[in-house]
């Protein structure tokens, strides 16, 4: 089972860019231009990656310029559509428009201190990979997060046996395992400051991004991208 190196996953995360705004996937991808289609961050993707296809990793790596952008913008924008029929499902744009950040809450997926998937989660995620399916040309990274309370010797194995979870039940849907990679990252990356009730619960939840593999963008440089 693959597993995302921790330190390589702190470091990428930190450089998450260009989270989707009100412009379309299709626009924001010709909007790079064409000079700036070299890798961002590839050398680090490709350590979160093992070096695999175009060295992407947790939305950062290797920005598309020009028209090429625009085939993986516009890609990703019909995929984007699909999964917000996705009850449960909070779905944005990240990388400049070329890639898709899935966030379900661990509520939803999870009972408390558990890594056994609920029935909701099991609905969801069903309707998930069926986008998946669809779309075979993208890798896909899933993250498991979890509040402070408990501590790292808690938190990070849990937060790991969530995210294979989620990995395993994607692979019984017809997913290949070489599209998937799993890292736990327990209470690091918390989305909200745990010091107002309730407030705690943002920061349980499951990350799944979904990136152009390397046949993606061979085909968008090539002009054959559909």
């Amino acid at each position: 089972m693959k597993k995302v190196n921790l330190f390589a996953s702190l470091l990428l995360c930190v450089a998450i860019i260009f989270s989707g705004c009100n412009a379309s996937n299709t626009v924001k991808g010709t909007g790079i231009g064409a000079g700036a289609g070299a890798a961002l961050g590839a050398g680090i993707g490709a350590l979160i990656n093992g070096g695999k296809g175009a060295a992407w990793g947790a939305g950062v790596g290797a920005v598309v310029g020009g028209g090429a952008g625009a085939l993986i913008g516009n890609k990703m924008d019909k995929q984007k559509k699909e999964l917000e029929a996705i009850k449960n499902a909070q779905v944005e744009s990240v990388n400049d428009g070329q890639a898709i950040k899935v966030t379900f809450d661990s509520g939803i997926l999870f009972a408390t201190g558990s890594s056994t998937l609920s029935p909701t989660a099991k609905t969801s995620l069903t309707q998930f990979a069926a986008s998946l399916r669809t779309n075979p040309d993208t890798d896909v990274e899933i993250y498991g997060h979890t509040d402070s309370s408990g501590g790292d010797k808690i938190n990070v194995p849990l937060s790991q046996k969530r995210a294979d979870a989620v990995k395993l039940f994607l692979e019984g849907q017809s997913i290949p395992d070489n599209r998937l990679v799993t890292a736990g990252l327990g209470s690091s990356q918390p989305v909200a400051t745990e010091d107002a009730k309730g407030v705690q619960a943002l920061n349980r939840r499951v990350e799944i991004y979904i990136l152009p593999n390397a046949k993606m963008i061979e085909d968008a440089k090539a002009g054959t991208l559909k």
